[in-house]
């Protein structure tokens, strides 16, 4: 019974989020024709280092209301030797997949993914509407501002696993790429 509710949750889930995936990948399309950038895509300090086998720009997952037991982390990675990322691991949630939205027949479809290439030199978006990592089942509601750790577990060319800790802030339910989080007037 459990899995048959985790794959009804994830369609459902899917189906949600398409709403807001179409506006969010054409805005994200514009951005990179125009050659636009945003303050926002500097490297974050704590998760970047000069030997680090993966560079880690534009962290961040969505927030949650409550009782939604599942959302999306995002990011740019850039290796400087071609690996692959294998796997994500994180406390926020009991399980954590590297997924992949993509148009088949038409249809918008989400599925978990083995791994994501990370060719040499070269960024790969995790975004909404494409590459991504799925917290399920998550520990708690996610509120914009709050931090996760997330672990990147990524294969280098030689096939030796390298863990790259990366610390992740909630943005808002309608955050895009690229998008400064919110300021808080606490």
């Amino acid at each position: 019974m459990k899995n048959f509710s985790l794959r009804t949750f994830a369609t459902a889930l899917s189906q949600s989020v398409l709403a807001g995936v179409a506006a969010t990948a054409h805005a994200a399309d514009a951005s990179k024709a125009t050659g636009a950038t945003n303050a926002s895509n500097a490297t974050n300090a704590t998760n970047a280092t000069s030997n680090a086998p993966v560079k880690v720009e534009d962290a961040w997952v969505r927030a949650t209301v409550p009782n939604q037991h599942a959302t999306g982390v995002f990011m740019r990675l850039t290796s400087p030797e071609a690996g692959r990322l294998i796997a994500v691991e994180s406390d926020a949630a009991k399980h954590v997949e590297v997924h992949e939205m993509a148009m088949q027949d038409d249809v918008m479809k989400m599925r978990q993914i083995p791994a994501i290439a990370l060719p040499a030199g070269q960024p790969v978006d995790l975004k909404p509407g494409g590459y991504h990592v799925m917290l399920i089942d998550l520990a708690r509601q996610i509120t914009p501002g709050d931090h996760i750790d997330v672990t990147l577990i990524v294969e280098d060319a030689k096939q030796q696993q390298h863990r790259v800790p990366v610390s992740v802030e909630a943005r808002a339910l309608n955050a895009k790429a690229g998008e400064a989080p919110a300021k808080h007037g606490h």
